[in-house]
């Protein structure tokens, strides 16, 4: 989805249109669950921050500047909730240590399938999987992503390269 048809959506949320927001949510909420996956490491974790990020999205439209650029705004909530959580999950890991409780996920079966962010998430750093996320999924220029990241274009283009190679290998290494 373009800058300009997220900017025109938050613009007519802020005016109270709920089917702006309908549409907001349907062609934003892949992108931002990949990006949230990103720091949440689990499909779960993943789904309940996306529902908190969309909360927040309408319950703080009236501080959506409209000559913002309303996908980095949208990805600075979702960042922000993602690393709250992430908080909140540490804390709670260091009662159950405490306490020695010890909870475990169920393990994952043989015959499921990897997803391409599973894929992603194995054979790349954090910082090359929000890379590929902002490149691929929601067509941000490497310069914006430099930007946004807070790194010279550079490293990101030669990141980008590096992390798509790895992706390549272990997709066909999973896909025989």
């Amino acid at each position: 989805m373009k800058k300009n048809e997220v900017n025109a959506l938050l613009v007519k949320i802020q005016e109270g249109d709920n089917q702006a927001f309908e549409n907001l949510y349907e062609q934003t909420s892949q992108g931002v669950y990949a990006f949230i996956y990103s720091y949440m490491k689990n499909s779960m974790d993943c789904e309940d921050v996306l529902q908190m990020v969309y909360m927040k999205i309408k319950n703080n439209i009236h501080q959506y500047r409209e000559e913002s650029n309303g996908l980095a705004w949208i990805l600075q909530i979702a960042k922000n909730t993602a690393l709250n959580e992430l908080r909140g999950k540490k804390a709670y890991q260091r009662v159950q240590e405490e306490v020695k409780l010890n909870y475990s996920e169920k393990p994952k079966s043989s015959y499921e399938q990897k997803s391409i962010m599973e894929i992603i998430k194995k054979s790349c750093s954090e910082e090359e999987q929000k890379i590929i996320i902002l490149h691929v999924i929601w067509n941000y220029r490497h310069k914006d992503i430099a930007k946004e990241l807070n790194i010279p274009i550079g490293t990101v283009t030669s990141k980008y390269k590096r992390a798509i190679a790895k992706v390549k290998i272990v997709w066909k290494e999973e896909t025989k």
